[in-house]
């Protein structure tokens, strides 16, 4: 797989054109089912892009590599200023890792900062310049000591809250600044190495995260932008919806979003489309004493939107008391159990086939999920594999 880098001669010369085409498009499109975009050019070479978190009860050995171009291992804190790995299991999963290159010479290992409970301290090394360059040193050397291909940035969020992080109205420039300082520390290293060593992000998919970043500036440092394209309906939220739909419900009641939607947002911040890389989750979300209107759908609950893996669907519906379902707008599907009333929003090989076609016709960079042991017999694996080869 050839890295952003090395997209071919021609996707190159023609990108500003694919770039503005694709834009047009999306700043027209009011309608909520897919268009043909015939004079659109795929990107060639497309990212498959899969995190592995070290914190699961998973083998790393038993990644299939030759399926994947990238693998984001998940996380590495900061503890006083610098990047660190805190679990005991980390070293041995991240050889593991590593060895897969023997399976595919072609796949780059990366490891990614922060998450979710881990973007805690973000705001306050991205402050100032000596706190910047502290955590880039950091960064590179604990990408050497382990022999990563790169580093990934997952810092939920840049200027508003997360889980339980500090945050500043500076935190929008900061955040470019810290990936400036990271890049050029990259750069020097990529020169001793004669190697070019990768960085990226993880992105909000929402309004709220293009407003505190200037995506537009960030990216010239960055070699792709992973997308979290999903978690539109959360933890936070006592109403049931579609949690990765790739296009707009006409049945949204509660103000939702949509993949489509957050990659607009992403190309009218300055992205060109090739660096996007369309997040997929390999889990769904699921509510329970649910409102029985309309299967559950866009209906109160008496529980917020609990992960459940994709496996642990695949066997709740093995009883029985589930009904699928789907919604030809939004393209994405659901569970209903009447029984109980419980309401899943998931992600199955129908959808992601329908991404998949997205992702090509509007010549993003490929396609990345979240998380390789959430789908144990790989069936959504293989789909995007199938369908993105």
């Amino acid at each position: 797989m050839l890295q952003f880098s090395l997209v071919n001669t021609k996707i190159k010369f023609l990108n500003v054109g694919v770039y503005l085409l694709i834009y047009s498009v999306f700043l027209g499109c009011e309608n909520k089912v897919e268009k043909e975009e015939k004079n659109a050019i795929p990107v060639e070479n497309l990212k498959l892009i899969g995190y592995v978190a070290g914190y699961e009860d998973f083998d790393p050995a038993k990644v299939e590599a030759a399926k994947l171009t990238h693998i984001n291992y998940a996380f590495a804190n900061i503890v006083d200023g610098k990047a660190k790995f805190e679990l005991e299991v980390d070293s041995s999963k991240i050889a593991s890792l590593t060895a897969l290159k023997s399976k595919n010479p072609d796949l780059k290992v990366l490891y990614s900062v922060g998450g979710w409970v881990w973007s805690d301290k973000f705001s306050h090394i991205a402050a100032t310049v000596s706190a910047r360059n502290t955590f880039a040193e950091s960064c590179v050397t604990l990408m050497k000591k382990h022999g990563f291909d790169g580093v990934d940035l997952d810092w939920e969020y840049p200027g508003q809250r997360g889980e339980d992080n500090a945050f500043r109205p500076a935190d929008k420039e900061n955040f470019t600044l810290l990936l400036k300082a990271i890049r050029e520390l990259l750069e020097i290293e990529g020169k001793r190495d004669n190697t070019h060593y990768l960085l990226s992000i993880a992105s909000g998919a929402d309004q709220s995260y293009i407003d505190h970043t200037d995506l537009g500036k960030a990216q010239e440092y960055l070699d792709f932008i992973n997308v979290m394209c999903y978690d539109f309906y959360h933890g936070w939220f006592y109403q049931t919806g579609h949690h990765a739909n790739i296009y707009p419900s006409d049945g949204e009641k509660f103000d939702g979003n949509s993949g489509q939607q957050a990659i607009k947002r992403h190309l009218e911040a300055g992205v060109p489309a090739n660096k996007l890389v369309m997040g997929v989750p390999f889990y769904g979300r699921m509510w329970e004493k649910v409102n029985p209107e309309n299967n559950g759908l866009y209906q109160s609950a008496m529980s917020t939107g609990m992960i459940v893996p994709y496996w642990d669907i695949i066997d709740k519906m093995a009883s029985g008391d589930y009904k699928e379902f789907y919604d030809e707008s939004a393209k994405a599907s659901y569970l209903w159990n009447v029984k109980d009333s419980i309401f899943i929003s998931w992600e199955t090989p129908k959808d992601i086939d329908t991404k998949v076609q997205f992702i090509k016709k509007n010549g993003l960079g490929g396609a990345m999920f979240w998380e390789y042991s959430l789908d144990k017999d790989q069936e959504l694996l293989n789909t995007l594999f199938k369908k993105m080869k």
